[in-house]
């Protein structure tokens, strides 16, 4: 049976970060990362709409999303043989009917000292010319937004982890869990392991694993979102921004010439392979329609993933009151791409017992942590 220091359940991007940023700050930890699938990544992180966006979350995740940046646009020397981020703007749109959304946006943006600016007709038709008149009066402009290479990313992670020593093993999926003589010791398809740690970062299966081990469910809810990909014409101009309704209905980016459109759906689901609902495509293409004089020529592809949110749809980071050899680290929703550096370094200094480092260290992570539920 193989031993571990710190055992992590899930190798999406919160798991294989994690990984990362002990095995770096700790050298010589044990470290193993268990996987359910044959490929990390399969269900979530694999089905980003990959982009960076500083006031995506709200204002309680905010702060570790600005402290990611430096890792993003500066990643340690040998991390990437490509670059993690590539700029993109955002433009944040409103119906003529819908005033207020913006100026709510607005004041995300103060709050978060992100760079912004109000455009009129002139200045959105220099970014986005297809908008039909009602949606063109008046927007955001976002230029800090960023596109991000997640595939990039997390492989990045992974083989990092793996040369610091970390352990992944895959088709591992966790079946039981036991805590005695402070130790555990995980029953998975793939045999069983020992640990004197477990972190839950098992993404959709987060609430499976916990009750798995003994630990009381949060209630961590995976939300359905799709995602269509079309070939308008003319082609999708590869310098676009993403561009987004302020009031949550919609939002659309270029990739290769083609467009990514997502109704920004949250449809509750349960854990598994989810597939797009045909009801939520069809939807996305409408109100496409409606906001932009803009032909789609044809459906290229489609898919769909899951977002994980705690019952207050904040992040759920540390460990679980009373069982201080089980951590947690979900909840991520949509925004584990962008804060993966910042909540790996926070959960790891608690695993770890030791202070947030720089830049990371003014978040308050007491919001995070898992005993408010408790």
């Amino acid at each position: 049976m193989s031993q571990f220091d710190i055992l992590i359940v899930g190798a999406g991007i919160g798991g294989a970060s994690l990984a990362y940023a002990l095995t770096v700050r700790k050298p010589g930890l044990s470290v193993g990362l268990l996987e359910a699938e044959s490929q990390p990544g399969y269900h979530t992180t694999g089905r980003s709409a990959a982009f960076y966006a500083e006031t995506y979350g709200g204002p309680m995740v905010q702060p570790m999303t600005t402290a990611s940046r430096r890792f993003f646009e500066c990643p340690p020397a040998g991390f990437s043989d490509t670059a993690i981020v590539s700029p993109r703007g955002a433009l944040h749109i409103r119906h003529a009917d819908a005033p207020g959304s913006l100026a709510l946006l607005e004041e995300e943006f103060r709050h978060g000292r992100v760079a912004h600016q109000r455009l009129g007709p002139e200045g959105i038709a220099k970014l986005m010319p297809f908008l039909r008149p009602e949606w063109a009066q008046t927007a955001i402009w976002e230029p800090g937004c960023s596109d991000i290479d997640v595939a990039g990313l997390h492989q990045a992670y992974l083989r990092a982890a793996k040369k610091a020593g970390a352990t992944l093993i895959t088709e591992a999926r966790l079946s039981k869990a036991v805590r005695s003589g402070g130790r555990w010791l995980v029953d998975t398809a793939a045999g069983s392991f020992g640990a004197g740690i477990l972190v839950n970062a098992a993404g959709a299966w987060a609430d499976v694993v916990a009750e798995a081990c003994g630990i009381a469910p949060i209630g961590i809810q995976p939300l359905r979102r799709t995602i269509v990909v079309t070939e308008v014409r003319p082609d999708a101009p590869a310098d676009m921004p993403v561009v987004m309704d302020a009031g949550g209905s919609l939002y659309f980016k270029p990739d290769a010439g083609r467009l990514w459109i997502s109704p920004h759906d949250e449809t509750p689901d349960v854990p598994h392979d989810v597939q797009p609902d045909e009801m939520d495509m069809a939807i996305a293409l409408d109100r496409f329609e409606q906001m932009c004089d803009w032909p789609i020529r044809r459906l290229a592809s489609k898919w769909a993933g899951l977002r994980n949110f705690a019952p207050d749809r904040q992040p759920v980071i540390g460990p679980e009151p009373g069982e201080p050899g089980f951590h947690w680290c979900a909840g991520q929703a949509g925004w584990g791409i962008q804060t993966a550096p910042a909540a790996a370094a926070i959960a790891a200094a608690q695993l770890l017992g030791e202070a947030v480092e720089a830049p990371y260290a003014g978040i308050d992570i007491a919001p995070y942590q898992p005993g408010r539920f408790r």
